[in-house]
């Protein structure tokens, strides 16, 4: 399978190249050149296998320049320890509903499940193009996915990592985990500003022809962990056909029967990850994009027009609180097949804030619906679950039961619904004791613990453990001195 660029095609990569990249030099992100295919029969034969099988199953579909034999061992050393349910994802039915729990790896977040699995692939592409130098990851996280990173990549030969938060606009626990991140090869920055300002940081860095010569001077290269990375992407293709074939054994679906799932959504990579499933044949039915209070996508998918140009929101949901998603200019790609037009549109979003793709508006509408909540209707959907059914939500998977809730009540459409819990309850304990009317301690700790006795749910270790973990990274920068900060770390003059 060749790999090439949303803004030019003319360059074609194999899927080990395209990871270690992370991003292409146009700037642009890397998509496959076809969907692979699978039939009903593929779909029915996963049912009877564990996590870990499935996802060698889809996986080989596009990394095909890896070995089975390699796939397998990413796979098992990825999943195989550190999760502390042996179904990895599990299925849950709520109220009505299905609820993928994907936060039983170990940092409590749904990023493990494609950020356990990316260095091994990265470690594997090291190998398989001969590469010598130092390859220096990059992250601008909302939150989850810098931890997850951190904990995949630590200490990991060839291979440094900056993480890159923005200050003040994470949960006192995301704080904590990146924090207290051992390793020699990794290093946490806030920046002052909002998520949008630490990922445009990021990506100016990954365009600047200046800091790519200086790093290579100190035989380094740039590449990325963020869901720009195709690496990134791929895993999170698995849960989806892994919940299909979960529904399947329970009865609740008969094979080709479609399936809706409703996700929270930020930078648009664990949505998107659904419409490759559905390309590739998976029986999906409407793909509901939920948002919190920073709407942009809610009114993109609705009117076709992108407009950033808009306030920006800190919420009770804060992984989700990004204006700019950046995997939107994949399905830009896949729904036009004309890498100048999405050029076109992205230097439109660069240079005016704002794109018009409402030509696209019948394709969306036929994969897409979407809905918000704010932190109000975010605080009640909590409230509502777990008084009906004791079940507790996060901020995050909340936003998606309320869109799931408000689409069949809008629609009429009533197929089996999956929504896709993206974090523990633990990781933004003093939201959801808010929610549910509960006294909220100053402590972290002692919100997790009341959590405790309200939920019945055990806390993570990865998030007990934190109390004891010595802080190891408090340093603050402005976002024109990402540049700086970079080089510093790499052990480069500037």
């Amino acid at each position: 399978m060749d790999y090439f660029s949303t803004r030019g095609a003319a360059e074609r990569v194999s899927s080990a190249a395209a990871i270690l990249r992370g991003l292409a030099a146009d700037g642009g992100l890397f998509v496959p050149a076809a969907f692979p295919q699978v039939s009903r029969a593929d779909i029915e034969a996963l049912v009877p296998l564990s996590y870990e099988e499935r996802a060698v199953r889809i996986l080989r579909l596009y990394l095909t320049d890896y070995t089975e034999a390699e796939l397998t061992g990413c796979v098992q050393r990825a999943y195989g320890h550190t999760f502390d349910d042996a179904r990895r994802a599990p299925l849950r039915a709520v109220g009505g509903l299905s609820v993928l729990e994907l936060w039983h790896g170990p940092t409590s977040a749904f990023k493990d499940m494609a950020l356990q699995l990316l260095p091994q692939l990265m470690s594997a592409a090291r190998g398989k193009m001969g590469e010598q130098e130092t390859v220096l990851i990059l992250v601008a996280t909302s939150g989850d996915t810098g931890k997850a990173a951190l904990a995949g990549f630590a200490d990991a030969p060839g291979i440094q990592m900056m993480v890159f938060y923005p200050d003040g606009g994470v949960s006192p626990v995301q704080r904590l985990q990146m924090a207290t991140q051992e390793g020699a090869n990794v290093k946490v920055v806030a920046v002052r500003g909002n998520f949008d300002d630490a990922q445009r940081g990021v990506k100016e860095i990954f365009s600047d022809a200046a800091t790519a010569k200086t790093l290579a001077a100190a035989h380094t290269r740039l590449s990325s962990a963020n869901s720009i990375n195709w690496g990134r992407l791929a895993p999170q293709i698995v849960y989806y056909f892994s919940a299909y074939a979960d529904l399947l054994a329970e009865g609740a679906v008969r094979c080709g029967d479609a399936v809706n799932y409703a996700v929270p959504t930020g930078n648009f990579g664990n949505i998107l990850a659904g419409f490759y499933a559905k390309r590739m044949g998976l029986p999906v039915g409407r793909l509901v994009c939920a948002s919190n209070a920073n709407n942009v996508l809610t009114d993109f998918l609705q009117s076709g027009v992108y407009d950033r140009r808009r306030a920006f929101y800190q919420t009770i949901s804060p992984s989700m609180d990004i204006l700019v998603s950046s995997n939107l200019e994949r399905l830009l790609y896949h729904l036009t097949e004309d890498t100048r037009q999405v050029a076109a549109w992205m230097r439109s979003l660069a240079e005016k804030g704002v794109y018009d793709a409402s030509g696209l508006l019948p394709q969306l509408r036929e994969h897409f619906w979407a809905a918000f909540a704010d932190d109000a209707a975010t605080r009640e959907e909590i409230r509502s679950v777990y008084e009906r059914t004791k079940y507790t939500l996060d901020p995050h998977t909340a936003v998606a039961y309320s869109a799931a809730e408000r689409y069949r009540k809008e629609t009429g459409d009533a197929r089996p619904t999956a929504v896709l819990s993206t974090a523990s309850p633990y990781k933004f304990a003093a939201s959801v004791l808010s929610a549910l009317g509960a006294a909220v301690d100053a402590d972290p700790f002692a919100q997790m613990a009341h959590l405790r006795e309200l939920s019945g749910m055990e806390i993570p270790q990865g998030l007990a453990g934190l109390r004891a973990q010595p802080v190891r990274h408090t340093d603050v920068c402005e976002r024109d001195e990402m540049r700086a900060v970079v080089l510093d770390f790499a052990g480069c003059a500037h």
